[in-house]
């Protein structure tokens, strides 16, 4: 634990903030902010982190971790007066900060607001970024709680917005502690009330030794981009997850009733994202190759799994559905997309066309390889049965010849 007493706030006293780094790439923070009394006035104990997706200058996408920043700062943290509510305001690196904003009511106090900033043009960060500068995500919460109860919660909760996903897990916070003492009675939030199991945030998965029960095929969805007024993706397909965790298979299908899809269209390359009350994302990444096709190269997930645990996975080195540009790739048989030992993805009915879609419709597609051997086992038969009927035909007519030969001979 290292532990940094930094100058005073105006308005407060001394802030003494401990700083745990541990193997987890995560903060594990805590503030304890006195007013101009010495006596406590804000505290608040969390690990967090921020994944964020950005465009490269080769027009790919990358996905970042931003957790471990060195040294950190609580400038502008103030215990609140009659004009402005209490905040906690973190910055760490150059160009990142995280700012959270409390009010209070007649016997409640509410977390209100959460706000990040991250910023493009570090390089160490995001070394190729297309685009530099500091962009800022801001969230709405309005978490209440009651005055002079510590709010509690050690589940994992997750914020996304953008290209921004934030994990929070952990809290411990209480905002106008009253007597300068912080409270022994707890708020909990509604995943503490009913799940015991603490978060872990996993990024290796063993290989799985149990069979996952086979699940029924799953439903088709279909899912569009827009680009302004007009659709620049369509995709259309039903899904199947296969994942492995902590050496358990398991088998998710996709409900497309309850899934969202959002994204992006550039020249080069386009983004449709999925999400859903279980999925916080889904990404399949396409681009352009040799200026006259397109595939799929990128896949991103991250999901809650039903023992609270968050799922992530990415691998931008995928070559699948390979198609021309101006032409959609279509594939009615069962594919798989391995994107690790520890996730796959079953498709179904799959019909997509990233680039090129004109008046929200589907070009004239290319079959996968799936579906053209369905097309050879008739021609293979076919020619089959051509091959047989020439050699009856053959040997009729040389047992027709043979037979004239012999009249001859008398």
């Amino acid at each position: 634990m290292v532990c940094f007493r930094l100058f005073p706030v105006p308005g407060s006293g001394l802030v003494l903030v401990c700083l745990v780094l541990g193997a987890v790439r995560s903060y594990a923070l805590e503030l304890n902010l006195t007013d101009s009394g010495k006596a406590t006035c804000l505290y608040a104990k969390w690990q967090m982190n921020f994944t964020v997706r950005y465009e490269t200058t080769n027009k790919t996408y990358k996905t970042v971790t931003i957790s471990d920043r060195g040294t950190v700062t609580y400038n502008g943290s103030i215990c609140g007066d009659d004009q402005n509510g209490p905040k906690i305001a973190v910055q760490f690196g150059p160009g990142f900060s995280w700012i959270a904003n409390f009010s209070k009511a007649a016997s409640t106090y509410s977390i209100d607001s959460i706000s990040f900033s991250y910023n493009t043009g570090d390089n160490t960060t995001f070394p190729d970024a297309e685009d530099k500068g500091i962009l800022t995500v801001d969230e709405l919460l309005a978490i209440k709680i009651p005055l002079n109860d510590l709010f509690r919660c050690n589940s994992l909760s997750t914020l996304e917005k953008d290209d921004v996903v934030q994990h929070y897990w952990d809290v411990l916070v209480q905002a106008f502690v009253q007597n300068g003492t912080v409270s022994t009675n707890e708020f909990l939030c509604d995943e503490d009330k009913t799940s015991t199991v603490a978060p872990t945030i996993h990024t290796t998965v063993p290989s799985p030794t149990t069979t996952p029960t086979p699940k029924e095929k799953p439903e088709a969805g279909t899912y569009s981009v827009n680009n302004g007024n007009d659709t620049c993706l369509l995709a259309t397909m039903g899904l199947q997850l296969n994942i492995t965790q902590d050496k358990v298979a398991s088998v998710i299908n996709i409900n497309p009733n309850t899934t969202h899809s959002t994204g992006s269209c550039r020249s080069h390359t386009a983004l449709l994202r999925l999400n859903s009350s279980t999925i916080k994302y889904l990404d399949f990444v396409f681009a352009v190759k040799n200026e006259n096709r397109f595939y799929l190269k990128e896949v991103n997930v991250s999901m809650y799994l039903v023992n609270g645990s968050v799922f992530s996975i990415a691998n931008n080195n995928l070559s699948y559905w390979d198609a021309p540009l101006g032409s959609s790739y279509m594939c009615n048989k069962e594919q798989t997309v391995s994107v690790s030992g520890a996730f796959q993805i079953n498709t179904f009915d799959l019909r997509v066309q990233p680039f090129n879609v004109t008046q929200g419709k589907y070009s004239t597609a290319q079959d996968c390889s799936a579906d053209d051997d369905n097309f050879l086992v008739p021609i293979a038969v076919g020619a089959a049965l051509a091959g047989v009927l020439i050699l009856v035909l053959l040997a009729y007519f040389i047992g027709l010849k043979r037979h004239h030969a012999g009249y001859e001979q008398f």
